[in-house]
């Protein structure tokens, strides 16, 4: 009987190898990252310096802004606007997400929201605007300046549009590495890879855009521009995972995850636009590429492509970083380990 129990030890000693433990030590640490993550950014959603400005007479405009600015929390960044036209040019802008019209005529004003810039954030200028007003004994109707698509019903397209296209962009570069070792064997190789990168981010990007627009009819804008940041934002986040293969072999495909998945897709602004998230989540938010590319796709779709520079400079870099790591670690290859000519 001895004999069987000493043999199924040595058979667990070949099986779970220290590698293989360490790896499934990873893994559960990634997944208490993910539900620590999702959870802690969106369990109970509070406004910050959430914007909201005021069109009042001179004389009333310093009460009302002082009001909300009383709010607690700091909840409400006021500043205020000369007139309502005025006002919602800036909420197209995105410099504001919501203005409190003043009429010095009656006791029932009007609140400008973009239900296109989150609902969520709409929802809560009108809980604050609304309790704030009462307390001036005023009504407040809300007029929406930007509303969303039919088919766009909580406006989470774009949103999940970007998930999508980050999904395949570690995917692929995922299944280029598991199938061909993680570190391309020379510069050539590494050339051929992002090059098969390049093409699928392109195909990707025109199949979501055409997929969430002329065949559901859930996100408006430009077939073209979409496309265009659709493509990078697969190539930015696909270059980076390669990068990370080469640099750390198959726990590269975990940073990644901890990256795009853990990090990315409960800071993008999607669920709840930064200013109801917590503090951690919106200060990486805009400078991940699922963040990055849920604003640039929500600007074309709805804002007349405003305020576009930094979300397009943020997956630039991203793509140019991930390139760049590539390539040094191709051609130090030779240096690190024995070459395999015959791997892509």
């Amino acid at each position: 009987m001895a004999e069987p129990a000493k043999g199924f030890v040595n058979d667990l000693k070949d099986a779970v190898t220290p590698r293989a433990f360490l790896l499934v030590v990873a893994v559960l640490l990634l997944q208490l990252g993910f539900i620590t993550s999702y959870v802690g950014a969106l369990h109970q959603p509070k406004p910050h310096q959430l914007s909201i400005a005021v069109v009042a007479p001179p004389e009333v405009a310093p009460k009302l802004t002082a009001a909300l600015e009383s709010v607690p929390n700091e909840a409400v960044r006021a500043s205020v606007e000369p007139d309502a036209e005025t006002a919602k040019a800036r909420i197209k802008d995105q410099k504001i997400y919501a203005a409190w019209v003043f009429d010095p005529a009656g006791t029932q004003d009007t609140l400008l929201v973009a239900e296109a810039r989150g609902p969520a954030a709409s929802g809560a200028a009108e809980l604050i605007v609304t309790k704030v007003a009462a307390a001036q004994h005023r009504t407040v109707e809300v007029q929406d300046t930007i509303p969303l698509a039919a088919g766009d019903g909580k406006g989470l397209s774009s949103f999940y549009l970007v998930v999508g296209w980050c999904v395949g962009g570690y995917l692929v570069a995922s299944i280029l590495g598991v199938s061909a070792g993680a570190r391309p064997a020379n510069t050539n190789r590494a050339t051929v890879r992002l090059g098969t990168l390049a093409l699928y981010s392109i195909a990707a990007g025109l199949g979501g855009t055409l997929i969430t627009g002329p065949i559901l009819n859930a996100l408006p804008g430009s077939i073209l521009a979409l496309t265009a940041v659709g493509a990078l934002v697969v190539f930015s986040v696909g270059a980076v995972t390669m990068a990370l293969q080469c640099l750390f072999d198959i726990i590269g495909i975990g940073v990644a995850v901890l990256i795009f998945v853990v990090l990315g897709n409960p800071s993008a602004g999607g669920v709840y636009p930064p200013p109801l998230l917590p503090t951690f989540w919106r200060a990486i938010g805009e400078w991940i590429p699922n963040g990055a590319g849920t604003s640039a796709t929500r600007s074309i779709a709805y804002l007349g492509s405003s305020a576009m520079a930094l979300p397009l400079t943020v997956l630039a870099v991203w793509a140019v970083l991930g390139v760049a790591v590539t390539y040094v670690a191709a051609a130090r290859r030779p240096l690190l380990g024995r070459p395999t000519p015959n791997r892509v």
